[in-house]
Parts: structure tokens; C-alpha cells; sequence
């Protein structure tokens, strides 16, 4: 998925509340790099949840990650308490040091906490064994994905398990998802809860012809250039003949990697790669001017980037995979490999009803399914269904 940068309000530095305020629920989320949002889907999650509940009285703590070094300290982005952790490093060790420092400073004080992913789940049963409730967001069926080698799959396996086991409740952002955690867990600890996206209603358009394109002739594809999201089969099907249309392909391609110089090296002339693009304005611009989305990903549960194509108003050329179908509905085409894409082309890019057809249907699934203020709601239903009870200074319960 393109990661989205976003122009964040100045933080303050001031002193945090006590720990215990018995007028409003607590939360404390885990498991992203914090807030504002700038890697990606957990983190645009994580600010939409934590904006939400601030909004409707919550004291909402938020553990960011920090490349620098130093000592964890506390600030606040709007209205979002936020504990900053330090880590002089990168990659998969860094987050896992990070995880483990969030894990034990939320430990210390048995307020409710949401974990995204299961990718440190281990680390949960500090929490667990300190009978402190823990709702843990189990993500994708990481271990699955085709880029990992034998040792990080069975890591994953291994947490997953661990997320079952440790987590109070889980929450599954597909029916498939859930389906697949009713192998480890009874059904009743999983909730079904979508990701969400904002409707894109108008969007400007000159940043589509600042890259040089035609509003409605062209499609977009946003996607890390990975083999389980089919990237090599869409431009190799849409490259086998003259379409009238340009392919805009999202995100960074270096052809020391084998299979970035596969996609690159079966593109037509009418395919046009374009980088990564941060400025989430331009995305939602591509996104809303283009004739349709393309959206290859093979496996996972409701992907936010076909989320925010249907928000867009796209029809989708999607993979045929329950994962998608569950998401897309009606509101999408489907395809299996590079032929059958071309075939889906051939139907699709001459026939405006068609099209229109797709817009219609990708908008009402949109809406009946992936509001942010729905899901938003859904998740704070649960959220309170999960808080701790503790007592006033009076001796009344305050909340469950």
C-alpha cells in the first residue's frame, strides 16, 4: 500500500494525567509506530480510533516509535497522549525492541489496551500475566506471504498462536480471517470488524495532469511490488496489446531486485511507473480521475487500498480470491492470471455502462460496509464492553 504522509499538528510536551481518571474510560494502543499517521494502514487506523475516541470523551494513549536515541518521554498531538520510544536502529530487530519497551510500559498500568498485529504477540502474556485486558487486532495471515523465508514464517505461526491464546479478544478484519482463527480460538472470542476509509466525493485535477495523464484514461495500480499481488500478470496482460489507456503503477521499483526487473522489463509503452507518491492529496486525485483500479493482492483481509478505491467511487479490476470478493462485491471485475486481466480489458475499457455500472455498486458497498464512522463505532462498542473495573475516589464503580 502507498504510504500516505500527513501534515501533523505541532505536539506539546506537558506533563501527563495520573494514570487512573475514573470520569472517562482509558485506552493505550500498541503494535504501529504511532501517530500521525505516516507508514501505513495500522497507523492510519490507530489515528482515526484514537481522534474518535477523544472526541467522545476517552483518555487515548498512543506508544510511537522513534528513530533517534534517548530516553522514552510523553507529549501530546491532538488531544492524544503519546509515549515516545527511542530506537536507534531499523528493520525487524528495531520494532521488535520497540514492541517489547511498549509492552512493559503499558504493563505498569493496567489500563485496557488494543494491540495491532500479532507480529510480537509473544510479548502479550507480560500483560496477560498482569490481568490486564488486551483486545489484539490479528491482521493479515502474515506467515502465508510468499516473501518470507522459513525462519520469519514460523515466527509468525508461532505468534499468531500466541495472539490466540494471550489476547482477551481478537478481532478479524475479514469473515475469512475469522474463519481462519476459528481453528485455534472458540468463535466467540473473535469480532468481525472492517478497515474503513474516507469517501473521496471531487478531487482537483491537476495533479493527474502535472504526471502528465488524461482524467479517465488511465488505471491505477498501488501495491508493493511483491509477487502475492500480481503486478507481473497485470502488466504483462494489459502490455500484450494497445489499449487506448495508461497503466499508472504506484511505488518504488529497483531492478537490482529480480522481480521488480521482471514487472519493469514486460511493461508496454502505455504503462507508466511513477514512484512512490506521498502526498495522500495526489493519490486520491489518481485514484478519483482514473477509468478503474487495479487490485492484485492475492492474499490478506479487507486491504485498506481497495477500501479507499471503493471510496473513491473506482470500479475495481480485482484478484479472484474470497478475500477480494468479500470486499469488492459486485462492485468489481475479476481476474485470475495475466490472460484472463486482458480478457476483463477487452469487456471492460470500451464499455462506459459497464463502468458506471462498477462505480455504482463499488460506492453502495462502500457505504453500507467501510465508513470510517461506522467502523469507528464498532470498535469503541467493543472497547467498552472490554474496560477494566476500578473505583473512584468515592468508592463507586466507575467503569466494567
Amino acid at each position: 500500500m502507498t504510504v500516505v504522509l500527513q501534515e501533523a499538528p505541532a505536539a506539546s510536551t506537558v506533563p501527563m494525567p495520573p494514570t487512573r481518571l475514573a470520569s472517562r474510560p482509558v485506552l493505550r494502543i500498541l503494535g504501529t509506530r504511532g501517530v500521525p499517521a505516516a507508514h501505513g494502514g495500522f497507523e492510519t487506523f490507530a489515528e482515526k480510533l484514537a481522534l474518535h475516541l477523544v472526541g467522545r470523551g476517552w483518555r487515548v494513549i498512543v506508544y510511537c516509535q522513534d528513530e533517534a536515541s534517548g530516553p522514552t518521554f510523553e507529549d501530546t498531538w491532538a488531544g492524544i497522549e503519546r509515549v515516545r520510544i527511542p530506537i536507534a536502529a531499523s528493520g525487524p530487530k528495531a520494532s521488535m525492541v520497540f514492541d517489547w519497551r511498549a509492552t512493559r510500559h503499558a504493563a505498569r498500568s493496567g489500563d485496557l489496551c488494543l494491540t495491532l498485529g500479532y507480529n510480537t504477540a509473544v510479548f502479550c502474556s507480560l500483560l496477560r500475566w498482569k490481568g490486564i485486558p488486551n483486545l489484539i487486532n490479528m491482521d493479515g495471515i502474515e506467515w502465508s506471504r510468499a516473501k518470507w523465508g522459513p525462519l520469519a514464517k514460523t515466527w509468525f505461526r508461532l505468534n499468531e498462536r500466541a495472539g490466540c491464546w494471550l489476547g482477551n479478544h481478537l478481532v478479524a478484519d475479514h469473515p475469512q480471517i475469522k474463519l481462519h482463527l476459528q481453528a485455534l480460538v472458540a468463535e466467540d472470542k473473535i469480532t468481525t470488524i472492517a478497515y474503513g476509509a474516507d469517501a473521496v466525493t471531487a478531487a482537483p485535477v491537476e495533479p493527474v495532469l502535472g504526471l502528465g495523464l488524461q482524467p479517465g484514461k488511465f488505471l491505477t495500480l498501488i501495491a508493493r511490488p511483491e509477487p502475492e499481488n500480481s503486478i507481473l500478470e497485470v502488466v504483462q496482460g494489459f502490455s500484450s496489446k494497445p489499449r487506448g489507456h495508461e497503466l499508472v503503477v504506484l511505488g518504488h521499483y529497483d531492478d537490482s531486485q529480480p522481480y521488480h526487473r521482471a514487472v519493469r522489463h514486460a511493461a508496454g509503452a502505455e504503462v507508466r511507473f511513477v514512484g512512490g507518491i506521498y502526498d495522500k492529496k495526489v493519490v486520491q486525485a489518481l485514484r478519483f480521475h482514473s477509468t478503474a483500479y487495479v487490485h492484485g493482492h492475492q492474499v490478506g483481509g479487507t486491504n485498506p487500498s481497495l477500501v479507499e478505491a471503493m471510496g473513491a467511487g473506482n470500479p475495481v479490476i480485482a484478484h479472484d480470491n474470497p478475500f477480494n470478493r468479500w470486499v469488492a462485491g459486485d462492485g468489481a471485475t475479476y481476474f485470475r492470471g495475466a490472460d484472463t486481466f486482458s480478457d476483463q480489458l477487452d469487456r471492460l475499457l470500451p464499455d462506459p455502462t459497464r463502468l458506471s455500472a462498477l462505480r455504482a455498486q463499488a460506492g453502495l458497498r462502500f457505504d453500507a460496509m467501510f465508513r470510517w464512522s461506522d467502523i469507528l463505532d464498532q470498535y469503541e462498542s467493543l472497547l467498552k464492553r472490554h474496560l477494566p473495573a476500578y473505583s473512584n475516589r468515592s468508592g463507586e464503580r466507575s467503569w466494567r
